[in-house]
């Protein structure tokens, strides 16, 4: 009796959920979660426990403001399916996307919070609409397991593998960065350095790895200035120009990090080689100013302490 009714209910057309279901698809073959693709999505599905950032709402059948919602919230917490995702069939649905999707899914009761409900926001063997938008995911699932294998594990894997992880652990760190959640973002890179650093570089691969390193640097370089710790920046930049001594961005954080330490000729020095490669660069040319302005001022200053001690002498 009770399979029957939930089969009753699945199929009904009955109310604005019942005719949006007549247009959706039935992904698993049994009512239980039907979806409609609103705008398509590219690249693969979404893999299991990745960790996934996503603009979602939930509506009741006949409410006009969603009960559940985060599209209100400039920085989307950053979920994990199996964890952070823990509705059966928002997690199933979620599976079937790919990046930059959006899509509607009605769940039944058994899919969603069941015959019980929760009182008193969700009534008793409630149908739930979600409206969902994936922004972008991460095979964070790939990166932990990586990570957890010894160094020599991990140096007989395939290099594409190692760069999927990279660039996982990459994405993450800049996802905290832009919260300003730098050391968050510190500890991801650090990690991305760690997996590429234990790499066994053999002449066929050194060119890629060294390719994946230099973003990693550079990433480093910034965070730590933000973390207002400009020696260690200067080593990441260092790092990075032994890969590509031209590199225009290197350059200007070492710039930076000079200026931050107050030695203002290294950093007019190294800004001189940014500015030659970009010329019209903004912000080259203005720290650059700054850069030269203050490198005069320290030495008319010197050149004041000078004459005074001159001048004491004298006297």
């Amino acid at each position: 009796m009770h399979s029957a009714n939930l089969n009753q209910r699945n199929t009904t057309t009955e109310g604005p959920f019942g005719c949006l279901a007549l247009r959706m698809e039935d992904i698993m073959d049994d009512g239980g979660i039907r979806k409609e693709v609103v705008q398509p999505g590219e690249g693969p599905p979404i893999p299991r426990e990745a960790s996934v950032l996503i603009r979602y709402s939930a509506f009741l059948e006949y409410a006009d403001q969603p009960f559940d919602t985060n599209s209100n919230v400039k920085y989307p917490r950053l979920m994990t399916l199996g964890r952070d995702v823990t509705l059966a069939g928002l997690e199933l649905g979620l599976l079937t996307m790919k990046k930059g999707e959006f899509s509607r899914f009605l769940l039944q009761p058994q899919f969603a919070f069941g015959e019980m409900g929760c009182p008193p926001l969700i009534p008793p063997a409630a149908q739930i609409l979600y409206e969902v938008q994936v922004m972008e995911f991460f095979d964070s699932a790939q990166a932990k397991d990586f990570l957890a294998l010894e160094p020599d594990a991990q140096n007989a894997l395939p290099l594409s593998l190692l760069s999927n992880v990279v660039n996982t652990l990459r994405n993450l760190g800049n996802r905290s960065f832009k919260q300003g959640r730098h050391d968050s973002a510190k500890d991801r890179y650090k990690q991305a350095m760690a997996a590429l650093m234990t790499r066994v570089t053999q002449k066929v691969d050194e060119k890629e790895v060294k390719a994946l390193l230099l973003p990693i640097y550079l990433n480093l370089a910034l965070t730590e200035l933000r973390l207002e710790s400009p020696q260690k920046a200067l080593k990441y930049t260092n790092r990075a120009l032994e890969i590509d001594p031209h590199n225009t961005k290197a350059l200007f954080r070492s710039g930076q990090a000079y200026m931050d330490k107050h030695e203002y000729e290294e950093a007019h020095n190294v800004l001189i080689m940014a500015q030659a490669k970009k010329p019209f660069d903004c912000d080259i040319n203005g720290l650059l100013m700054k850069a030269a302005i203050c490198y005069k001022k320290g030495l008319d200053q010197q050149t004041e302490v000078y004459s005074r001690m001159f001048q004491a002498l004298r006297t």
